[in-house]
């Protein structure tokens, strides 16, 4: 039986960027104390809520590309969520040496994210 190579490797890559943020929301539940204190630190009104709607955006957004349901616009919401939330989590230009690096890794990381994500919005066209 032949397999389609560019189908299978769309499911592939669906599977990871997705799941990426499914195990992420899943995370941040874990980790919520400490992230709504860094986020009512850096000025996020209602960082509790704002977090608690990351959350379930990052996860059912990310549960829908896995699915390819949607695939473009849950996409999309994740290219929005990358760029409100990178500068706050990744925000390496206030922080020197090993943590600066750090930061710089994340950031770069989450462009190439959005890279990822803007790929499939282009390929669903």
């Amino acid at each position: 039986m032949p397999v389609d190579l560019p189908l299978t490797l769309l499911f592939i890559g669906r599977l990871l960027l997705g799941g990426a943020f499914v195990v992420a929301g899943l995370r941040n539940v874990q980790n919520e104390t400490f992230l709504t204190g860094l986020m009512a630190a850096r000025g996020v009104p209602q960082a509790k809520l704002a977090l608690w709607a990351g959350i379930v955006l990052q996860t059912i957004a990310g549960a829908l590309v896995m699915a390819g349901v949607w695939t473009a616009i849950a996409s999309a919401v994740l290219v929005l969520f990358l760029i409100s939330v990178t500068p706050m989590f990744h925000n390496f230009w206030d922080h020197q040496g090993p943590d600066r690096a750090s930061r710089i890794n994340g950031f770069v990381g989450n462009v190439a994210l959005a890279g990822g994500f803007l790929t499939l919005i282009a390929q669903s066209l």
